[in-house]
């Protein structure tokens, strides 16, 4: 696949208004803290009519198809949120979907697939992440769209980053969880367009975090993968198309532990009754361990799509 490059901010800007009337303009409010590292604030993908901010990349990607690339209708591969994004747009334009999930897909993110009038095919971890790597299924036709690498996806991602500047200008830094990159480079091109003294961390947890070892390394590296609650984020490496892309825009991968992710679940419930999955609390945990800094930090609370016995087992303590 062809290296990425920076999305132009008037494609970024073009992309608001294209997936204005399906993707919200979400709030962002500050954490009820008192003792933190930062002034911490939180920007509220999870509120999104899907639960995470892939509705908006999803959206604009398929309205900028053209209604012949669309015939055949759609698929994409996904742990459950872009495959929730996918489906929720192509219900909205009539097009079928279909999904490639892997085989540790939490059930509430299947549910809502099929809610959504999709298909979704199981297969093992590693068979879906070829889909990942070649953007294709064997046996599926119609329009593949990519959860990460696709520069229309990006764009749509590269919204949030045009609220958060409009909503609070003097930010010092954004946090915003990694799983292939198309949601930090996103928002990281709309912030070096428009205010580029502004940091973008990605924040990743330590059972799969490829981005902090390929930065340490100056290449793209592989890690080993080990699947847990956090579903939204990891992988086993970088994709080589977005190495050059997340390289050059983001400022560091902050990593954070499987304990620090729960914990922020817990006080994100406590503290605001925000209700985050594993991915989008990985920004807020790294904020409170101060790792990105003093000053102002806005966390991506990327999604809210956890299950309930896993949500009341870490609420309760108990594991997950």
């Amino acid at each position: 696949m062809q290296p990425l490059e920076q999305i132009p901010i008037g494609q970024i800007r073009a992309a608001r208004a294209r997936i204005s009337d399906l993707a919200l303009r979400t709030p962002l409010l500050r954490l009820n803290v008192e003792d933190a590292a930062a002034e911490i604030h939180l920007k509220l993908e999870n509120l999104q009519p899907i639960g995470s901010f892939k509705v908006r990349g999803a959206t604009n990607a398929m309205r900028l198809a053209s209604p012949q690339m669309l015939a055949e209708g759609v698929y994409t591969a996904s742990a459950g949120n872009m495959a929730q994004g996918v489906a929720y747009a192509a219900r909205r334009l009539g097009v079928p979907c279909r999904v490639v999930v892997p085989d540790h897909a939490p059930k509430t993110k299947l549910k809502a697939i099929k809610r959504l009038g999709a298909e979704y095919i199981k297969v093992p971890f590693d068979q879906w992440w070829q889909v990942i790597l070649t953007h294709r299924f064997d046996g599926l036709g119609g329009l593949f769209i990519h959860p990460v690498s696709d520069p229309a996806v990006i764009a749509g991602n590269g919204t949030i980053g045009l609220e958060i500047l409009e909503d609070l200008p003097d930010v010092d830094a954004i946090v915003v969880p990694y799983g292939g990159g198309g949601l930090s480079s996103g928002i990281a091109s709309a912030v070096r367009a428009v205010r580029p003294h502004t940091k973008v961390f990605a924040a990743e947890v330590e059972t799969a975090a490829p981005l902090a070892a390929s930065l340490a390394a100056g290449e793209p590296r592989e890690v080993e993968y080990v699947a847990s609650f956090v579903d939204g984020i990891g992988a086993k490496s970088v994709l080589s198309e977005m190495w050059p892309l997340v390289q050059t825009l983001l400022d560091g991968s902050l990593v954070v532990s499987l304990d620090e992710t729960a914990e922020a679940i817990r006080l994100l419930a406590d503290r605001n009754r925000v209700i985050a999955e594993g991915a989008g609390a990985a920004s807020v945990a790294a904020a409170l361990a101060g790792k990105a800094g003093a000053g102002t930090v806005v966390c991506v609370v990327s999604g809210g799509n956890i299950d309930a016995a896993t949500l009341a087992a870490i609420l309760d303590e108990r594991g997950p």
